[in-house]
């Protein structure tokens, strides 16, 4: 699929951050393109404050309140500029683009990372919220959706989170890097505009870290690596694999904590985003884009008109040293997850979930399997699926009780 290199080029924006434009093509001097907005120096403040109960990091960012909310179609700040309607992407058109976040999360060190110090309050220990967020823009089509991109666009995309994980993680303030998606407003989406969101977190993010260790633990008692063994089990098991390609497999897990959940997997274990190879990243475009169609097609009912699903999709990475690099016993691999259970009805993390981390999910995770399996634009059984869609492919396939995992 990779039949054409993509082209990296580097501006700033007026308040100094840096904007990063990916091109399919040569010389658009799109990062020539000056932004012409009357903008303060970008300074913003973030803190980390450690919660000694659970043993971790929890990041202050006052100044988030006041970010843009939900505006007008016609006031999107992730559109290209166009005349005097000026954006937070000044050429008049691109391909795929990263910029800093104007309102992070996590923001550069002001200085050199000291000890953690809460000064004269002895119940406050705190840090720098050093590290970086980038909002990564997938299409300048204010209307689409990342399942909406031909594979090549996806493909472009997915170099995009490898190169941005190799940059950050060579960082010395940064211990894992996060791309992510946030799609609804059910999900808490501010902007409409098709785009997704990486971290480049200066602490390892309490969820990898309990993989991590649960690898580590699994690997001194069973003398194997965690992630290979799942991934060998349920493809044994085949009742819960909903995808398969020629280099992934995407399975709901037996233990879903969501109404509808997958975990994609490489078949060859990778740490990060950069080890895949172009067959793995040409397969992953392909697999990626049945996967958040069929999510789309879920809830539908045959009514093309009904609300797309909302959805998080969630790279998970290996930890990276201060050499940035990666722990090698972790698997790389996304989770992809919607929080709408029925039309209509969503899946709210009320008591159990929110106040004891205790999950309860309504939907039996094989009953789910069977109708992401359903819903797949590769299933020929499937009503919307048509001999042009550029996502369709050979079905996917689970294995047979008689195969081998």
């Amino acid at each position: 699929m990779r039949t054409r290199q993509v082209y990296r080029s580097i501006g700033r924006l007026a308040d100094g951050r840096e904007i990063i434009y990916y091109d399919e093509s040569p010389g658009t001097g799109r990062a020539e393109v000056a932004d012409r907005r009357p903008l303060q120096p970008f300074a913003p403040g973030s803190q980390l404050r450690h919660d000694p109960l659970l043993d971790e990091w929890v990041a202050l960012a006052a100044h988030r309140q006041d970010r843009t909310f939900l505006p007008p179609p016609d006031q999107c700040p992730l559109d290209p500029t166009s005349g005097d309607r000026l954006s937070e992407i000044p050429a008049p058109d691109y391909d795929v683009v990263v910029f800093e976040n104007r309102f992070p999360s996590l923001a550069p060190s002001p200085g050199p990372l000291g000890a953690a110090d809460g000064g004269d309050d002895p119940a406050l220990v705190t840090r720098p919220g050093a590290g970086r967020c980038e909002v990564v823009c997938f299409t300048s089509d204010h209307t689409g959706s990342f399942a909406d991109l031909s594979p090549e666009r996806a493909r472009t995309v997915i170099d995009v989170w490898a190169d941005r994980t190799e940059v950050l993680a060579a960082r010395a303030d940064v211990a894992h890097v996060y791309p992510f998606e946030n799609r609804g407003v059910e999900i808490g989406v501010t902007l409409q505009h098709p785009h997704g969101q990486i971290y480049a977190y200066p602490f390892v993010p309490p969820r990898i870290e309990r993989m991590t260790a649960t690898a580590r633990a699994h690997r001194a008692a069973a003398g194997t690596n965690l992630f290979d063994d799942v991934v060998a089990a349920e493809r044994a098991a085949g009742t819960r694999v909903v995808v398969q390609g020629e280099h992934w497999m995407g399975y709901v897990p037996a233990a879903a904590r969501w109404p509808y959940e997958v975990r994609l997997f490489p078949l060859r274990r990778v740490p990060l985003l950069t080890a895949l190879s172009d067959t793995e990243r040409d397969d992953l475009a392909l697999v990626y884009l049945d996967l958040l169609r069929a999510f789309d097609n879920l809830f539908r009912d045959g009514d093309p008109a009904a609300p797309p699903t909302p959805y998080i999709a969630a790279w998970h990475q290996a930890p990276v040293g201060a050499d940035g690099a990666p722990d090698p016993e972790f698997g790389l691999h996304l989770q992809l997850f919607t929080l709408r259970r029925a039309p209509g009805k969503l899946k709210y993390l009320a008591g159990s979930e929110s106040g004891m981390a205790a999950w309860i999910n309504d939907v039996a995770p094989e009953a789910a399997a069977e109708r992401i399996r359903a819903a797949l634009p590769s299933n020929p059984a499937h009503p919307g699926t048509a001999p042009g869609d550029p996502a369709n492919r050979q079905p996917a396939t689970r294995p047979s009780e008689k195969e081998q995992p």
